[in-house]
């Protein structure tokens, strides 16, 4: 079908790509794009060089294959001579004669300039820095589209992953409760020490043998049970919020509360547990996105960070058939969960890359509109002038717990989004409890992102 047309094309012609970002997902994907017919990684950006030579070093190039360049004369020169280039230049490497530029520094400013410097300069992008993304993707998507060139969300992250999901059980006229995806980090119980375990935390709870299963119980006083139980491990994290929030403004979803419910449930429990209340769930309405914190014993399969979408049984007999072939239907029969276990960062990124540029095709919907924004509110009081640093392997800003509101205009009194403060300061303090608005963040000088998230705000007719 799609992939067999996919492959073909790829088989036809060499799509050139342009990495920017030598983290964990550049890495994977230039080591996969070694062994993808038809995709080659023409250069790597990196701000420390020796982290781009690296990349390309493990996947298996060599010495002389490997050219580090300072000037557009050198970069040209060796993309002739069949080398791969290495460069801290981002904006000259944007300007080669590749297909598409994938960005993944992670950086909201830095992204927002290379995506925009891209489509400039007539090149695809596959955003994979979904903090610039959440605060100004729907405008680059849009004026990619103008411009006959795609704009796309990443197969590797959940976010493409999910959306794909749900067009697929749409498209089959399921109705989808509720979308989401596994939080990173399992939750393992071991049964022996009465220990559950998420990283590097972990609680004992003696009595957590009583929690393990649903049962006939109420699903939201399990739920709750298990939550204030496991209490010292964290349940909610930014980048979820981040990522649903993309979900949301791209498939019309909702959030069903701000910070989301984020249960901690086994796979079997998700369709007994993330649909409405008049059903025995814990939501409010249906076509909600939530995420579940994975509960397992450790010789249970995990869903890996993986996607899933809870829908309704309409047909209770079809349903049954599928429930004794193994499928998660909840127990009063009314719900199922179909979910896509895993999610593989660049390994499998390349067919979203060869879509874009051989087919013209985003790996999510054609409509993507800023629906909602993933903002700030205070967990402690911030003193005037405090530095929002978005830092660690999650992205997040110490002192700010995030939530997922209805998209308004950055400024005055409205909410400011999560990663257009992020790295900004404070203009005054900012009490425990507080939702971070635009007049308490002192405007950069410069910044691209927020020219960019005025001109959205502007094109959308936001208020």
């Amino acid at each position: 079908m799609y992939m067999e047309a996919l492959h073909r094309a790829a088989c036809e012609r060499t799509v050139r790509a342009l990495v920017i970002g030598a983290g964990e997902y550049g890495l994977s994907f230039i080591a996969q794009s070694r062994r993808t017919p038809g995709l080659k990684v023409s250069a790597i950006h990196a701000r420390r060089i020796e982290r781009g030579v690296a990349a390309f070093r493990h996947a298996g190039l060599m010495g002389e294959a490997i050219q580090v360049c300072e000037t557009l004369a050198q970069v040209e020169a060796a993309l002739r001579a069949g080398k791969v280039v290495v460069s801290s230049d981002a904006l000259m490497l944007i300007r080669l004669p590749i297909d598409i530029v994938v960005e993944a520094t992670g950086a909201p400013e830095v992204a927002a300039v290379h995506a925009d410097a891209a489509l400039r300069n007539g090149k695809h992008v596959a955003m994979v820095s979904k903090e610039a993304d959440s605060v100004v993707g729907p405008l680059l998507h849009r004026r990619a589209k103008a411009a006959g060139l795609v704009y796309t969300p990443v197969d590797g992250d959940q976010p493409s992953l999910l959306m794909q999901l749900i067009m697929w059980a749409r498209v089959l006229g399921l109705e989808v409760l509720c979308a989401g995806k596994s939080s990173e980090y399992d939750f393992v119980y071991d049964p022996a020490s009465k220990r559950v375990t998420s990283l590097d935390r972990f609680v004992d709870v003696p009595s957590f043998d009583a929690l393990w299963d649903l049962g006939d119980r109420d699903a939201r006083a399990v739920v709750r049970a298990r939550a204030e139980a496991l209490a010292a491990i964290p349940q909610h994290t930014v980048p979820d919020l981040v990522e649903m929030g993309l979900v949301a403004n791209a498939m019309g979803l909702a959030p069903d509360v701000l910070a989301f419910h984020a249960p901690i449930v086994r796979t079997p429990e998700i369709a007994d547990v993330l649909i409405p209340s008049q059903m025995g769930g814990i939501l409010g309405g249906t076509g909600r996105v939530d995420i579940v914190n994975s509960l397992r014993r450790p010789d249970e399969a995990s869903l890996a960070g993986g996607v899933f979408v809870v829908v309704r049984c309409e047909d209770r007999r079809t349903w049954e058939v599928l429930r004794a072939k193994g499928h998660v239907v909840n127990r009063s029969g009314d719900a199922a969960m179909i979910c896509r276990p895993s999610h593989l960062l660049g390994v499998e990124s390349a067919t979203t890359v060869l879509a874009a540029v051989l087919h013209g095709r985003s790996s999510g919907p054609d409509d993507v509109r800023p629906r909602f924004d993933v903002v700030g509110r205070t967990t402690k009081s911030l003193p005037a002038g405090t530095r929002l640093t978005a830092s660690g392997h999650h992205h997040e800003i110490e002192g700010v717990q995030g939530l997922l509101v209805e998209a308004r205009r950055a400024e005055g009194a409205n909410p400011i989004p999560l990663y257009m403060m992020a790295d900004n300061q404070l203009a005054r303090e900012v009490p425990a409890g507080t939702v971070i608005a635009a007049d308490m963040v002192e405007r950069p000088k410069g910044s691209l992102l927020w020219s960019l998230r005025r001109e959205m705000e502007e094109a959308f007719g936001l208020r």
